[in-house]
């Protein structure tokens, strides 16, 4: 591994211009057919590690390579994994809550037992999950060690919880669940990396441990004492025949997650998943200068689930983007796919989310039961152009059946059946093209295996076939994406020099809304800020500041990416000028909480839910 790491940093300071990932495997290949010995074999997943791990534990090896910070940024660059998933300017760890009852029972979800309801055992997030018995801490711990793996720099954290519907959990659990996030974070040493990762410790298991312990080891210990388990045979042979049953409609989901819940395991487990709103907001204050700051807490619910009340408790809570399931603007379809939200309470959620300052991104589904691709069409355009909803981010999905859920029933009587792969394709680069200046859309497939699908979409290149259909389309009409994703900088270099500042205004049912827009002369998008001046007030919010381009440290800059260039804090004045020239008396910003220091040093003060700034 050293003499391919070394090869590595000599070509590096040789200047060789030919170093890129086909170079590298090349490398790699020649290496490993130099040595017979399996266990010496050299793998781009494992060079970073190696030298990461060396650097921190073996100072003096490390030192006889003489790596040179430029060298050292080269390498980290060439060696980084997945590069794309930091090109957003952070590092995002998704974590997901406990198997817990629905209050909605909607046909096209899975109901798979061990999994919170909508969610599958074989997608990555849910895995890594089960591996670490659902608890937020363990979660974090193994997400940021892979992260650090694959060469991403983790000061700057996007946290998302998904698990179904946050509100239906208890508030007791929902302090704790976010309390060990930002523990997670705030205990993790900024010198840490891929060597130090923790290894689960023998099953060696003791009562005594403190359950609120924050040691990986001894919280592993702890799990494992109340008789929990991350063995894939054990929890399947467990959960085999509620499973059967539910496939079988002889029990509904709800009614085997309260059988699974009540099992003297799991009853231990919960004993200790619960805090104080004090205990959350110390953690708060200890990550405004943690190593591993979050930038961004994301949390996943239904509409009709979204009250004043519940918006103010997610806000204590941290939160700063909601993920709201809508799937139809159609309440025909809607009552069809047993949806328990109407339009009217879709619509105001749109109104409470906006008023308090959130992002909101919504879960958007074609091809569910009773629809057509023109109807799909038709609902999809409501979406972006209607002043009720207008969202920030969308995920795009088409319904497709897994075994488990109740849409096969429909499906074997041929109710229901997947639009063609061409029509879907179409109708998906349609949608694209009709999506505004101001409107991301993030996913547009889950991570579900082909071997859970019985039907749809199972293509894991989707979004590749609708982006080809999308410029094919653009050149034979000559329409322009506007769909933020694909005009990101991503981690292509940036000179701030060549950017302008472009401005996109419209109009919802409760304020008039500015998308200020840093662009290239390509049109790229390098960074954006969303200013919100209500109808009704005197005061003006910022629901969203966010920089493209590779990530850089809290305090370092980065060559050649929009990260701090600057780009934010214009954007920032930009807000407030044109705020005071709409005539209102302050601006608010919905902060995350390791982004406080940064709004401070731009003249906010500390509220209860928001930082503030009086407005000349």
């Amino acid at each position: 591994m050293e003499k391919a790491l070394l090869e590595i940093v000599d070509a590096i300071k040789a200047g060789n211009r030919t170093l890129d990932a086909a170079w590298l495997d090349k490398l790699v290949r020649r290496h490993n057919r130099a040595t017979h010995d399996a266990n010496r074999r050299v793998a781009k997943r494992r060079l970073l590690p190696f030298y990461l791990g060396v650097k921190a534990r073996d100072p003096q090896r490390w030192e006889s390579w003489d790596v040179d910070p430029a060298t050292e940024e080269a390498l980290l660059g060439l060696l980084k994994m997945k590069p794309r998933r930091t090109a957003s300017g952070v590092a995002t760890i998704t974590v997901i809550t406990k198997p817990w009852p629905c209050s909605s029972d909607c046909l096209y979800c899975p109901n798979d037992v061990r999994m919170p309801k909508s969610y599958l055992a074989d997608e990555p997030a849910c895995q890594r999950a089960e591996r670490n018995y659902f608890d937020p801490y363990l979660q974090v711990r193994s997400r940021l060690v892979a992260l650090r793996e694959m060469g991403h720099v983790t000061d700057k954290i996007e946290l998302i919880v998904l698990g179904g519907t946050w509100n239906d959990y208890p508030q007791e659990y929902q302090l704790w669940f976010v309390r060990e996030l930002f523990r997670a974070l705030n205990e993790m040493e900024p010198e840490a990396d891929a060597g130090n990762a923790w290894k689960r410790p023998e099953p060696k298991v003791s009562q005594t441990d403190d359950a609120a312990t924050d040691n990986p080891e001894r919280r592993d210990r702890r799990y494992r004492a109340c008789g929990l388990t991350y063995d894939q045979e054990a929890l399947q042979a467990s959960t085999r025949e509620l499973q059967r049953l539910v496939d079988d409609g002889a029990c509904t989901y709800n009614q085997a997650i309260a059988r699974i819940n009540g099992r003297a395991s799991w009853q231990q487990a919960s004993a200790w998943q619960h805090a104080t709103l004090d205990d959350l907001r110390k953690q708060h204050a200890i990550n405004e200068a943690a190593a591993h700051r979050v930038v961004g807490l994301c949390i996943e619910t239904r509409p009709d689930l979204i009250t004043s009340e519940s918006a103010c408790f997610m806000r204590q809570l941290g939160c700063t983007k909601v993920q709201m399931g809508i799937q139809s603007l159609d309440q025909r379809i809607l009552q069809t796919n047993h949806r328990k939200a109407t339009v009217g309470q879709i619509e105001q959620a749109f109104v409470v989310l906006r008023r308090a300052g959130f992002k909101i991104q919504i879960h958007f589904m074609a091809n569910l039961l009773g629809s057509t691709p023109q109807a799909d069409r038709k609902d999809y355009r409501t979406l972006v152009s209607d002043p009720r909803f207008l969202p920030d981010e969308v995920k795009l999905y088409p319904c497709c059946l897994v075994q488990s859920s109740r849409l096969g029933d429909y499906y074997e009587r041929g109710l229901w059946r997947p639009y063609p792969e061409g029509e879907l394709v179409e109708l998906l680069a349609q949608d694209v093209l009709v999506t505004p200046a101001y409107v991301r859309i993030s996913r547009m497939i889950r991570d579900i295996s082909a071997t859970d699908i019985v039907a749809g979409n199972k293509k894991t290149n989707l979004r590749q076939m609708v982006e080809a259909q999308v410029s094919k389309t653009a050149a034979a009409t000559g329409q322009s994406v506007q769909e933020i994703r694909q005009r990101e900088v991503a981690t292509a270099d940036v000179d701030v020099s060549d950017l302008r500042l472009d401005s996109v205004l419209y109009r919802t049912t409760v304020s008039d809304e500015h998308f200020l827009q840093w662009v290239t002369p390509q049109n790229r998008i390098a960074g954006f800020l969303r200013l919100s001046l209500p109808h009704d007030g005197t005061e003006a919010m910022i629901r969203e500041v966010h920089v493209y381009g590779r990530v850089a440290g809290i305090h370092e800059p980065s060559r050649g990416a929009a990260q701090h260039a600057g780009l934010g804090r214009q954007l920032v004045e930009e807000a407030c000028a044109r705020a005071a020239a709409a005539g209102y008396q302050a601006i608010n910003v919905i902060s995350s909480v390791g982004t406080r220091p940064y709004y401070r040093g731009l003249g906010f003060v500390d509220g209860e839910l928001y930082q503030r700034r009086t407005l000349a």
